[in-house]
């Protein structure tokens, strides 16, 4: 059943000169935003990553199901090792990468398309941008959520968030919001479920982020729990407007 995401609407009303549209297959949803409309071109990229991942788990159903590191060989499909190599940098499963896996693979293809591309799938986000952009944090129930916004500089980002407290995401903590910037999204959502997983009471927020800032590759993060935050990196933070 379709659940829709109100969210997204945020998208639309800072974005006028683009194009958006929802693509989805199975459990895979996506929200995109271009120049032009390309759900025909999108819906076949997603269905292609979808089913070459959903092959390897049958052929290797480890990768599928362990909460650990999990390395592959070289000759795994290319979002398969992006997706190992995530989970070995955040110390979580493979599929803690996925949903940022799937936006950057599916973005990737729609650049020979349009300069800009935005590709949202459950809060993992993908975004090759030439203007800033202003993306709102959902914190569950904290005082904070739909408060404050990132800016993105225009550039190739992957901002991906991790919550144990809303969405279907697996998540072994208690965070209201943990926030990852990278030029990754596989590694973004990769290590925000792994910090994500420390946070229990807003006491965790300072080794959140100290975890975070030794992890290759990311450039920043927030973190929420309840009223209190926790930022490290290149984060700009503004209101939502």
């Amino acid at each position: 059943m379709y659940e829709e995401r109100k969210y997204r609407q945020d998208f639309l009303k800072s974005d006028s000169s683009l194009i958006g549209f929802r693509v989805f297959y199975f459990e895979s949803d996506l929200f995109i935003l271009a120049e032009t409309m390309l759900e025909k071109q999108a819906y076949d990229s997603l269905v292609r990553h979808y089913l070459t991942i959903k092959k390897y788990i049958q052929s290797d159903s480890e990768f599928g199901r362990t909460f650990a590191p999990y390395l592959v060989s070289e000759s795994a499909p290319e979002i398969i090792r992006q997706m190992s190599d995530a989970s070995s940098l955040a110390g979580v499963g493979p599929m803690a990468a996925v949903a940022g896996a799937v936006a950057e693979a599916v973005g990737m293809e729609l650049l020979a398309y349009s300069q800009d591309v935005i590709v949202e799938n459950g809060g993992d986000i993908f975004l090759n941008i030439t203007m800033p952009k202003k993306i709102g944090i959902l914190a569950g129930s904290s005082v904070l959520s739909e408060k404050i916004a990132l800016l993105i500089e225009p550039g190739r980002w992957g901002v991906c968030t991790s919550s144990g407290t809303m969405g279907h995401s697996i998540s072994f903590g208690k965070a209201d919001a943990c926030v990852v910037v990278s030029e990754s999204a596989p590694l973004s959502d990769a290590v925000a479920t792994g910090i994500g997983n420390i946070i229990q009471t807003y006491k965790d927020i300072p080794e959140g982020l100290r975890c975070v800032q030794g992890i290759d590759g990311v450039l920043g993060a927030v973190i929420i729990k309840d009223d209190k935050i926790g930022v490290w990196g290149r984060i700009e933070l503004i209101e939502c407007s």
